[in-house]
């Protein structure tokens, strides 16, 4: 059997000056090439969870593994080569052009003060091809959409050529239109081989995109499988602490609260 991608064992967290842990005895195994969903409500530990994945936290206990190596050894280059974010939504202070706000992604390459290189460029133009952005290189990104910000930030993701793709509730501030182009773009990445893992609170999208579904409550896993194992009346009401009821709509399941 193939190793895990990435696999966290009975990993605990909490913040400092409170003892009260925000994750778990957390156990979970990511396979390569998944798309696997973190479904929750707000405040159940989704967010802390990327940012000790990333490295940004440490947990207070517990073993986590990337490519079977523990995280910790990782430098942060590194890490940045193997994993990349694409955060629910980021300021942008200057008046980077997209293609300069990609290359960014490219960081993990470069040596300080090194000027992008050709590899560097052809990364980024195909990381904008990729997100559907290839029209609009030269715009500023203050002047983008709502919609269009989070699509350069996953091009500037995909720049990184990661192994990992995390996504922090990446549908949480899009209108329709936009949910539903990020949402075929996840799933051509998929296609393609891609490792992901993303964050919602959305049942929805969690149906729309995963082959994994994991399911998270106050710190604590209440069930991790498939999507026709998880994504039941039963788990998905345990979850959200309201009677919820899944429908099929054109063979697409649909959660409803009641």
């Amino acid at each position: 059997m193939t190793a895990p991608i990435l696999s966290l064992d009975r990993v605990d967290f909490h913040y400092d000056g409170n003892h009260q842990n925000v994750l778990k005895n957390l156990s979970l195994q990511i396979s390569e090439g998944s798309v696997t969903a973190l479904l929750g409500p707000n405040g159940a530990g989704k967010s802390t969870l990327l940012h000790i994945l990333l490295g940004w936290l440490q947990p207070t206990s517990g073993d986590i593994r990337l490519k079977d190596r523990p995280l910790h050894s990782y430098t942060r280059r590194e890490a940045g080569q193997m994993m990349a974010l694409v955060p629910q939504i980021e300021h942008m202070p200057f008046d980077y052009s997209v293609l300069e706000y990609v290359l960014l992604g490219r960081t993990p390459y470069l040596n300080p003060l090194e000027m992008p290189r050709k590899e560097d460029l052809e990364a980024s133009h195909h990381a904008l091809e990729l997100a559907g952005l290839g029209e609009m290189e030269t715009r500023t990104v203050t002047s983008l959409s709502g919609g269009e910000r989070q699509l350069v930030l996953l091009a500037r993701a995909l720049a990184q050529q990661p192994h990992v793709i995390l996504l922090d509730e990446p549908t949480s501030h899009l209108d329709l239109a936009n949910k539903v182009r990020l949402i075929r773009i996840l799933r051509q990445l998929h296609a393609s081989g891609s490792t992901i893992f993303l964050t919602t609170h959305e049942p929805d999208v969690a149906a729309a995109i995963a082959s994994e579904i994991v399911l998270l409550r106050g710190g604590s896993l209440l069930t991790a499988g498939s999507v026709s194992e998880v994504f039941t009346e039963e788990n998905l009401t345990a979850a959200y602490g309201v009677p919820v009821r899944i429908i099929q709509v054109d063979g697409q399941k649909v959660a409803l609260w009641t």
